[in-house]
């Protein structure tokens, strides 16, 4: 049986029964998604390694204790548990969490893009720099909710529900994120 094309309810079930090689498939499937939405909010390579292994061991613990409740929303219920990891670890050392591009620290480096021609490479490079810039300039909670959306693939529904705010609240942080842009872009005359 081909475990990788198995949908993720199914993956869970095998695992609860004894499979894990169920769990791996789950965990390879999102991992890229939930490393990079912990580190956009961590700022750090090593704490995001922490806060993602410590997500999966309690993913572990839900499951063997058979409290999951399925409802097909594998992906979702675990970001949750990591937004929520993150959040305990700023309480823990009384900060806020900022989600700050720092100097020299590219969002799209964790998300693999496939070798293009030189002229593509700067452009998009130079486009990435820009995005980040702006993104940079938005406020804390307008700039999570466009990297849970645009970087994590998330619906407004998930991200409420990860964030503790209601939908309409998420969507409003979405599209007073997207006027600030826009109205960057046009106040600097920025071409993207």
């Amino acid at each position: 049986m081909n475990l990788k094309n198995l949908s993720d309810s199914k993956l869970v079930n095998l695992y609860c029964t004894g499979s894990d090689d169920a769990l791996s498939v789950l965990i390879y499937r999102y991992q890229e998604k939930i490393y990079t939405s912990i580190y956009l909010l961590v700022r750090n390579e090593a704490l995001a390694e922490d806060i993602f292994q410590d997500t999966f061991i309690k993913v572990i613990e839900t499951l063997r204790r058979k409290q999951y409740n399925d409802e097909g929303k594998f992906l979702p219920w675990v970001m949750r548990i990591a937004h929520n990891l993150c959040v305990d670890y700023f309480r823990k050392i009384k900060r806020v969490p900022k989600i700050v591009t720092t100097e020299g620290y590219d969002i799209f480096e964790v998300l693999p893009f496939v070798a293009d021609q030189p002229e593509v490479a700067l452009q998009r490079n130079q486009t990435v720099e820009t995005v980040r810039q702006l993104l940079d300039q938005l406020p804390e909670e307008q700039r999570e909710i466009v990297i849970l959306r645009h970087y994590a693939n998330l619906s407004f529904k998930e991200i409420a529900a990860i964030t503790n705010i209601s939908i309409n609240t998420a969507l409003g942080r979405m599209r007073y994120a997207l006027l600030n842009i826009r109205k960057m872009i046009a106040e600097k005359q920025i071409a993207l």
